[in-house]
């Protein structure tokens, strides 16, 4: 029996490894998110709950730029497997763009918050800013993880280190983008409806 490997069967295990790396990792980070909102639905029945609480607008708009962002993330893949190099680094700029368009849109949808009184620290707070802030900040330190991973595959498209045949740092990206984009989409759908 041979037990040596092709280059090409050493990339696909590398591959399906740092995939199954990714996965696990990605599992944890919901069942985070799991408890996170679990103990939201518990602290809804307190009597400090406030009820009319109302989402800012810059969390509906930052929640289009996100979905966007797993767009054109998932075009830069799709560039890069047809060997398209120009045509990948425009789709990472953009989805770069955007990913700090939605940062900035968070930070103002706090500010929207905080203009109609509400807080999130301190006496002036409630159970329920504080939550969303909590659940907010949870999922935008996740997001820096991926802007900065996003910064190192725009730095080694630039060096040439991907192609139709190594789309390995680009691919493992556009899963973990798209997770986010998916943990966002949930996370501002449970605040909308679960008032």
């Amino acid at each position: 029996m041979d037990m040596t490997m092709t280059k090409d069967e050493y990339q696909s295990r590398t591959a399906r490894s740092y995939k199954l790396i990714l996965l696990f990792a990605m599992v944890s980070m919901t069942m985070m998110f799991a408890g996170l909102t679990s103990a939201f639905v518990v602290s809804k029945s307190r009597v400090d709950w406030l009820k009319n609480f109302e989402l800012p607008t810059a969390f509906f708009v930052s929640t289009f730029v996100i979905v966007a962002c797993s767009l054109t993330f998932h075009l830069a893949k799709k560039a890069i497997q047809k060997d398209q190099q120009k045509t990948t680094m425009q789709w990472l700029l953009l989805t770069l763009v955007l990913g700090i368009s939605f940062v900035v849109l968070q930070f103002q949808g706090f500010g929207q918050i905080v203009a109609k009184g509400y807080y999130f620290t301190g006496p002036a707070s409630s159970i329920t800013t504080t939550f969303l802030y909590i659940v907010t900040v949870m999922h935008l330190l996740h997001l820096a993880g991926g802007l900065i991973s996003l910064l190192i595959i725009i730095y080694n498209h630039y060096k040439q280190k991907y192609n139709a045949s190594q789309t390995l740092g680009i691919e493992l990206g556009v899963m973990y983008w798209h997770f986010l984009d998916l943990l966002w989409v949930y996370l501002f759908l449970f605040l909308y409806f679960f008032k």
